[in-house]
C-alpha cells in the first residue's frame, strides 16, 4: 500500500517528510531531463553558447529550492535546475533563455545561463565565483531597512568560490550583521578541473565557519533524505534569527564543467567512490523501499515530464529572436515598470 502524499508545490515542501521527499524528487527528475533535453540542443547546434549541467546536484538543488517560500530569495547558480524549479521558475524561462527568445525573462540580451525574476525574489546569476553573496546581502539589508521581516536569502556557490575575496568580505559582513543567509555550498571536489587538494588546505569546509562566527553544517549531497533534512535546519536556523548559516555537501558532478569538457581529469577512483552515486537513482530507491511510490508510478511521472518539456521546446522554437534594431535600450526593471503602469 502507497503512502498518500500531496502534490508537490514550490512554496515549501509538502506537509509530510514523505511529501518533501516527493515533491523534492519530482523537481531532480524534471530538471535532470531538462538538462538532457539542453545537452542534446547543444550537440545538434541549437544553443549558442555553452551548457552547463547539474547531473549529480540534484538532491542539493531540489532540497534548497524545497525548503524556501516564495518569499524569500534565492541566487542559484548553472547548476540549479532542481532548485530553480522548486522556487517556482517556469520551465519556458530555462528554455527561452537558452535558446535565445525574444520573450524569455531576460529577452534575449544576455548569456544562456543569467537569467532570473529579481521581483519575485530569484535573482539572476551574475558569476559563480561568491560573487551573489553581496547581492543577496543586498536584497536582504533593504528587506530590513523596510521593516520587512521573516524572509531568508540563499546564495549558491561551489567549493572553489569559498577561496575568493568575494566570499571572506560578503560572509564576513553577513555575520556582523546577523543576516539570515544561508549558503549553500556544492563541493563537488573541483573547481572546473582543479582538485581540492589545490584549492584548500582545510579537512572540511564546514571549518571556515568557526572564523567568521556563522553555524555550519555538513552533509552527503548524493543523500536526498539528508539533504532535506540538513537544508530545513539551516534555513529554519536563519529564519529563527540565528545568523548566517554555510551548508557544504559533499558530492561529485556527474559529468563535465560543461557539454564541452569530457571531465577526464576526474579521479576514477572518486568516480568509484559513494560520492560518484548517483543522486537521482538513490532518491528513486528510497521512495521505492519505502513505498513512497512504485516503479510504475515513477515512470509516468518521467513521460509527463518529458511531454511537458517537449511541448514547451516546441513552442520556443517558433518565437521570434531579438531584434537589436527594434530593442528598446533600457533597464528591464525600468520596461517592467512601464508596463505595469500602461496596464
Amino acid at each position: 500500500m502507497l503512502q498518500t502524499v500531496s502534490e508537490p508545490r514550490a512554496d515549501g515542501a509538502a506537509g509530510s517528510v514523505a511529501g518533501a521527499q516527493l515533491a523534492a524528487y519530482r523537481f531532480m527528475l524534471k530538471a535532470r531531463l531538462l538538462d538532457d533535453k539542453f545537452a542534446a540542443l547543444y550537440r545538434a547546434g541549437k544553443i549558442h553558447g555553452g551548457v552547463f549541467i547539474g547531473k549529480g546536484q540534484e538532491a542539493l538543488s531540489a532540497a534548497t529550492g524545497v525548503s524556501l517560500k516564495k518569499t524569500d530569495v534565492f541566487a542559484p547558480l548553472i547548476r540549479d535546475a532542481a532548485g530553480r524549479l522548486a522556487f517556482g521558475e517556469p520551465i519556458i524561462d530555462a528554455i527561452r533563455t537558452y535558446l535565445g527568445s525574444a520573450l524569455g525573462p531576460m529577452r534575449g540580451r544576455d548569456g544562456n545561463v543569467h537569467r532570473g525574476r529579481p521581483q519575485t525574489g530569484l535573482l539572476p546569476m551574475i558569476s559563480h565565483l561568491g560573487a551573489m553573496i553581496s547581492v543577496v546581502n543586498g536584497v536582504l539589508f533593504a528587506r530590513r531597512m523596510k521593516g520587512i521581516s521573516g524572509s531568508v536569502g540563499v546564495a549558491s556557490l561551489g567549493e572553489g568560490a569559498t577561496s575568493t575575496g568575494a566570499f571572506h568580505e560578503a560572509l564576513n559582513q553577513a555575520a556582523v550583521e546577523k543576516l539570515p543567509l544561508i549558503l549553500v555550498v556544492a563541493n563537488n571536489h573541483y573547481a572546473y578541473s582543479t582538485p581540492n587538494s589545490r584549492q584548500f588546505a582545510c579537512a572540511d569546509l564546514a571549518e571556515k565557519a568557526v572564523g567568521y562566527g556563522v553555524g555550519s553544517h555538513s552533509v552527503d549531497g548524493t543523500d536526498l533524505a539528508a539533504c532535506l533534512a540538513t537544508l530545513t535546519a539551516a534555513v529554519g536556523n536563519a529564519r529563527a534569527g540565528h545568523g548566517p548559516q554555510l551548508v557544504v555537501a559533499d558530492l561529485l558532478r556527474l559529468c563535465g564543467h560543461g557539454e564541452h569538457d569530457d571531465a577526464s581529469y576526474i579521479d576514477p577512483k572518486l568516480k568509484n567512490s559513494p560520492l560518484g552515486r548517483d543522486c537521482l537513482k538513490v532518491a528513486e530507491d528510497f521512495l521505492v523501499e519505502e513505498k513512497i511510490a512504485d516503479a510504475a508510478q515513477l515512470a509516468v511521472w518521467r513521460s509527463a515530464a518529458i511531454r511537458e518539456i517537449e511541448d514547451a521546446v516546441a513552442i520556443v522554437q517558433r518565437e521570434p529572436s531579438p531584434n537589436p534594431f527594434a530593442e528598446k535600450w533600457r533597464a528591464l526593471a525600468e520596461e517592467n515598470l512601464n508596463e505595469l503602469h500602461e496596464e
